[in-house]
């Protein structure tokens, strides 16, 4: 199973466009598009999961710089969430 980060995502990207591009290359058990917790607007990036390796490589080598709503993707696998490096901003107080 390789969990996939997909960004520079149009906007107006759907989850089922985005999976559509994948499925292209096999099977997709999982998609998500990330949204703004606030206004429930799309941040430009997701994260799709297919579960035979083989598939997913090719589907990242032939996604990336890929043209889709006139964005190139950016496509790569996806990172754990301790491997991130923090973000600098400021944190809300209380």
């Amino acid at each position: 199973m390789i969990n996939i980060y997909a960004g520079n995502l149009a906007f107006t990207l759907t989850e089922p466009e985005l999976r559509e591009a994948f499925e292209q290359y096999g099977t997709v058990s999982a998609c998500s598009l990330i949204a703004d917790k606030l206004t429930g607007r799309s941040r430009g990036f997701g994260f799709v999961e297919m579960p035979n390796d083989d598939e997913a490589k090719a589907a990242m080598e032939k996604l990336h710089d890929f043209e889709l709503k006139g964005r190139k993707l950016l496509v790569r696998e996806a990172r754990p969430k301790g491997d991130r490096p923090e973000r600098d901003r400021p944190r809300a107080t209380e």
